[in-house]
């Protein structure tokens, strides 16, 4: 039996609680059925900048690289909310693992049980049955383009760039998921204003062709945002970039009550990242 190597990293705020239950989750998991774990921690986010300056240390980065998985809890902190000027800041450690892993595929499953159809501040009836697989890019798009602020400091750019590969690995991904579920896939961009989006859509396009037991939907963000609380049930898997993805995902943690209701899993082709 192989050993499996988890590092845990409890990050900020309810992070060290969430942790220390979910591993307690896998110690119970390993005793029922036979597994055998091994745990290490390490610091990221708001916690790592009070003990060592850095969001992301690079202890933290090389036991990272070293394990099976990563067990992650939460990161950010209120003082850095109103504050643009700072320029350390904790969420800056969780875009750079994701980079330096490789983690360019974020999972996030909208699942919601009946006996949580009151938590959230839709109505029950377009609630009841919403099961939806978000497939978020995770490595591109404006969040790690070029970013330029003016001498003057009175004007600011950030690139929004994707390369064609980007697209095409996430969107097997995604498809591959679509088969195993309803056979539906909507990807959102905004192809009829960015040029970026139209690289997207293009390329969905060409993957869709491997796949034509998947029933594909083309839709802007701005729709996708409006249909998910108008009718979450017509939504199987959605495949989005980076920063759609980062706000649509946020949107649909109000289905299920609580942004806390929802599990993540963070994927490359290597160690996973879940949270």
């Amino acid at each position: 039996m192989a050993t499996k190597h988890i590092l845990i990293i409890p990050g900020d705020g309810i992070g060290p609680e969430v942790t220390t239950w979910g591993k307690a989750v896998l110690e119970q998991i390993a005793a029922q059925y036979d597994h055998e774990f091994t745990f290490d921690t390490a610091l990221m986010g708001h916690a790592a900048i009070e003990a060592t300056g850095n969001p992301l240390p690079d202890e933290t980065l090389e036991k990272a690289r070293k394990s099976d998985a990563i067990l992650f809890g939460a990161v950010g902190h209120t003082k850095y909310d109103n504050d643009p000027t700072l320029k350390v800041r904790p969420e800056q450690g969780l875009l750079k693992i994701r980079k330096e892993l490789g983690l360019y595929a974020n999972l996030r499953p909208i699942l919601l049980f009946d006996e949580l159809l009151d938590a959230s501040s839709l109505k029950p009836e377009i609630l009841k049955g919403t099961d939806i697989l978000f497939f978020r890019e995770l490595t591109g798009d404006v969040y790690f383009g070029e970013k330029k602020r003016s001498e003057d400091r009175n004007s600011a750019s950030d690139l929004m760039i994707y390369h064609r590969y980007e697209i095409e690995r996430i969107a097997r991904k995604a498809y591959e998921a679509a088969r195993l579920r309803r056979h539906k896939l909507c990807s959102v961009d905004k192809a009829n204003v960015l040029e970026s989006s139209r690289l997207w859509r293009e390329t969905v396009q060409e993957i869709a062709k491997e796949y034509p037991d998947v029933e594909t939907e083309h839709m802007f963000i701005d729709n996708a945002a409006m249909q998910l609380v108008k009718n979450p049930k017509k939504f199987d898997v959605v495949l989005t970039a980076n920063l759609f993805g980062d706000i649509l995902t946020d949107e649909a943690s109000q289905i299920a009550g609580s942004m806390g209701m929802l599990a993540s899993a963070s994927i490359g082709d290597g160690t996973g990242f879940f949270e």
